[in-house]
């Protein structure tokens, strides 16, 4: 289970349990590696040793240095330190969805800021250098709103929006409401 104060210590007795060696032992082993490349330390681990991708996460950020996985402990925190476009776009995002559900949280979980109904993610958006990543955390919601993302780069769960984005609070809040939607039938079953 993730640590609520994101202290990445707190993995190392399920790792030791679960992989019988001290977490000292997998260190060694990622320092004698030829690579020092956060991804290809994840692979090694999860296809050679069958880590999970928290596990290893864990265990290859803790050799880098980076001991605890948590930067901000509210989103106000994490506004304060955007650009001001930046900022502003994020801001009006969440107000976007937040008008017509204001029974969401927003709340930092992966150290970026989300919209939480219960346990259940809603929207999440992250910053990349150049542009914002929307996570509707469903495919579902996506497929649904394919016609109305024509115009954006998708992936899986998410799709990108530039760092000026002139929100688009209907697509935002209808999106919303089909996530919210599997939320509650996810959690009457």
């Amino acid at each position: 289970m993730a640590s609520i104060d994101g202290d990445r210590s707190k993995f190392f007795p399920a790792i030791e349990k679960k992989h019988g060696e001290k977490v000292s032992f997998w260190i060694t082993r990622l320092k004698e590696l030829e690579t020092t490349k956060y991804p290809e330390q994840i692979a090694y681990l999860k296809e050679n040793y069958g880590f999970s991708q928290a596990h290893a996460n864990a265990l290859v950020m803790y050799a880098r240095g980076s001991t605890s996985s948590k930067k901000f402990d509210t989103p106000a925190e994490y506004f304060k330190g955007l650009e001001p476009k930046t900022r502003a776009t994020m801001k009006a995002i969440f107000a976007a969805v937040t008008e017509m559900n204001s029974d969401l949280e927003l709340v930092m979980a992966w150290n970026q800021p989300m919209l939480r109904m219960g346990k259940g993610y809603v929207l999440g958006a992250s910053l990349s250098k150049n542009h914002l990543t929307l996570n509707t955390f469903s495919t579902e919601v996506l497929e649904k709103h394919l016609k109305k993302l024509s115009g954006y780069e998708m992936n899986k769960h998410t799709f990108i929006v530039p760092l000026d984005w002139k929100v688009d609070g209907p697509l935002l809040r209808s999106m919303a409401k089909a996530r919210i939607t599997e939320i509650q039938e996810t959690q009457r079953h």
